[in-house]
């Protein structure tokens, strides 16, 4: 017990040990515990424990199986937790059945995986409690235009999709962006993905003078994409979006290509009283696991708001900021995070780093 206390004081950066260990609350964790999707359910209980234990919070594990017809069973199993909040929430389904019903007794849910914008629109015309601690679709598209301006404005830039909706989606919402500041790009293209070679792609690439290419395609074709860039000697620079972030093969990534996407949560240095504690019990810091610690460190933040305050805890919640394991967090008026949490990112040696400053650059 004594380790993880210790942890969450290190990661609040409090010396105020009162409020930072008041009373616990009861957390229904709402994820998958069959199927394809067991092993992060495993992931989120184990990180959502793991806080809970020291606090003398409760999680009460409630299986999430995404399905629309087991709406009912979702909704019962939560009612009779008594929770107090809800957090986990892979699917839209889930977030859709029990929503209504946890704004009827003002308990929040939290989701570590939803990123519908839809949804969240539609939570907050009808004042369901969600919160959401992963970011919305919106905001991996506005880091990229921040950074395409940052650190690319003055060169010859190309805009390349693989045409799947996400990848359409993204490249067309950066390339309004920067259509209203007067930017247009030397060179756009939808290409045909999942092709052995790209160098026809290539070759148009460096026909129209671009030198710094963004991509709105997945890890493999990126892969190709970069490899045969250099076989052809066409020197460009490649950044892609959180698509990027997946398993290194078939055609492995090349040093220097650029990602847009979240950072290693367990390389943060907010994080690393954690990971330690964590690795000590064998418990690897991956995936789901510190966004779900983060997530109780969160809601007991907020219930010793809530108690000074003499308010709901949804209310409390939407206050912060409040420090955590991934970072210090605070959402806005519409429940998002209020600060943007993706990353610029380089791939070196095996993995992505955060990429080297530029001057004059964010």
């Amino acid at each position: 017990m004594f380790r993880s206390i210790i942890a969450s004081l290190m990661i609040a950066g409090s010396v105020q040990a009162a409020p930072a260990l008041a009373a616990g609350l009861k957390i229904a964790v709402v994820a998958p515990t069959e199927g394809p999707f067991a092993l992060l359910g495993q992931q989120i209980l184990a990180g959502a424990r793991f806080q809970a234990e020291d606090r003398g919070s409760e999680i009460v594990a409630i299986a999430e199986t995404c399905e629309p017809n087991d709406a009912e069973n979702l909704r019962k199993a939560i009612a009779e937790s008594g929770a107090e909040a809800a957090i986990g929430f892979l699917c839209t389904e889930s977030l859709e059945a029990v929503l209504p019903e946890l704004a009827k007794t003002g308990i929040p849910a939290l989701t570590l995986s939803v990123r519908s914008d839809i949804l969240m629109e539609d939570a907050l015309k009808k004042n369901w409690p969600l919160f959401r601690l992963v970011p919305s679709a919106k905001m991996e598209a506005e880091k990229v235009t921040e950074i395409l301006l940052s650190r690319w404005k003055n060169d010859p830039l190309a805009l390349i999709e693989d045409g799947t909706i996400h990848g359409r989606e993204l490249v067309e919402t950066v390339r309004a962006a920067l259509a209203e500041i007067g930017l247009t790009p030397v060179f756009s293209d939808t290409y045909r993905p999942s092709q052995e070679q790209q160098i026809s792609l290539v070759r148009r690439l460096a026909k129209s003078g671009a030198t710094h290419v963004f991509t709105g395609g997945d890890r493999a074709d990126t892969s190709i994409i970069a490899r045969d860039a250099a076989s052809e000697q066409v020197p460009l620079t490649i950044m892609g979006g959180e698509a990027l972030d997946a398993a290194n093969q078939p055609v492995p990534l090349s040093d220097g290509v650029l990602a847009v996407s979240l950072p290693d949560y367990a390389k943060l240095p907010e994080a690393q009283a954690v990971t330690n504690a964590m690795n000590g019990t064998q418990l690897l810091p991956e995936g789901y696991v510190l966004p779900a610690f983060a997530a109780v460190t969160l809601l007991e933040q907020a219930k010793d708001q809530a108690g000074k305050d003499g308010g709901p805890l949804w209310q409390a919640l939407a206050k912060g900021p409040y420090p955590t394991a991934i970072g210090s967090i605070r959402f806005n008026a519409g429940h998002e995070l209020a600060e943007n949490p993706y990353r610029l990112l380089e791939w070196r040696n095996g993995r992505f780093v955060p990429a080297p400053a530029v001057s004059g650059a964010e």
